[in-house]
């Protein structure tokens, strides 16, 4: 507990420091036309966020010395375009993907509901890296308001082509929240370990940028002595992680067809997503089987 709050109060104060540098190219960004954004404003607000996360993973592996057991990891550059999905069940996740990638690929940009880019200082930096947020109409919302069927994935589409102006690494967590068995039992999902996958993100984003993604890069996480929390992580409780990496080829007809309009294609990556689940889901169980061998495969990649 105490350790929980130490590692809070230095969390906010090192976010808070960090903050007033990245106000400064924010207000920049907004003034500015958009051609010297990219090349004079952008570079230094992902070295921004770069710093932020880096200080976080140095406190995990150093101070709290969390075992890694990562295999599968081949490719890594940050002169390529990377579109990457993974199971989803804590916020801790997400620094699992960055222990993984930073400083190895270009900054992941994650989906993002827009709701959270109201959240002080990270928001603004999520918005200032062009993180594409996905806006989710309700079914009634949408009787009442038809016009604004399809702008949700017209918005993300939009946003993943800003990815096309420079080596990115876009980030989609194909079940759209976190795991739980509340979750899983509501969806009547046929998976033990995972919700249902969500299309669409995923599809626009290839449909965006096709040409330029050479795989999908499937990540697979698994904490074997639980799921932790955020507030876990800063208690120094998240001690073993266990992660598989794999490139599955898209196929070509992905990248030039509707998803929205048409129904073959929508059916066709439907069917994809489901089969990489399914083999996602048998590799969790195998996994968490085999829990108490992890230990003694663990991997340093602390450096």
């Amino acid at each position: 507990m105490v350790f929980g709050i130490i590692s809070a109060l230095m969390l906010l104060l090192y976010t808070l420091f960090l903050g007033v540098f990245l106000y400064l190219f924010v207000i920049l960004k907004i003034l500015l036309p958009e051609a010297l954004v990219r090349r004079l404003i952008d570079p230094p607000i992902e070295g921004i966020a770069t710093l932020w996360i880096a200080g976080i993973l140095f406190w995990t592996n150093r101070v709290f010395r969390v075992d890694w057991d990562i295999q599968g990891l081949q490719r890594a550059n940050p002169h390529e375009w990377f579109l990457i999905t993974a199971n989803h069940q804590s916020w801790v996740d997400i620094f699992v993907l960055y222990q993984l990638y930073l400083n190895k690929a270009p900054l992941l940009k994650f989906f993002i509901k827009k709701e959270l880019g109201y959240i002080p200082i990270v928001g603004q930096a999520w918005w200032a890296l062009d993180f594409p947020f996905m806006r989710r109409y309700s079914k009634t919302f949408l009787r009442k308001h038809p016009e604004k069927a399809g702008d949700d994935l017209k918005e993300t589409q939009q946003a993943c082509r800003k990815f096309s102006y420079q080596p990115s690494s876009v980030m989609n967590f194909l079940e759209g929240t976190r795991f739980t068995r509340e979750k899983q039992q509501a969806q009547n999902s046929p998976f033990r370990h995972l919700l249902k996958p969500k299309t669409g993100g995923l599809a626009f984003a290839i449909q965006a940028l096709g040409e330029r993604f050479s795989a999908l890069t499937n990540v697979t996480i698994v904490y074997p002595d639980g799921i932790p929390t955020f507030w876990d992580m800063l208690c120094g409780r998240l001690q073993r992680v266990v992660v598989r990496v794999e490139e599955r080829e898209i196929p070509e007809a992905f990248s030039r067809g509707d998803y929205q309009n048409d129904r073959q294609i929508r059916a066709a990556m439907q069917r994809w997503t489901s089969d990489i689940w399914q083999e996602k889901d048998q590799l969790i169980e195998q996994l968490l089987a085999n829990n108490h061998q992890t230990s003694g495969n663990a991997v340093d990649v602390t450096g």
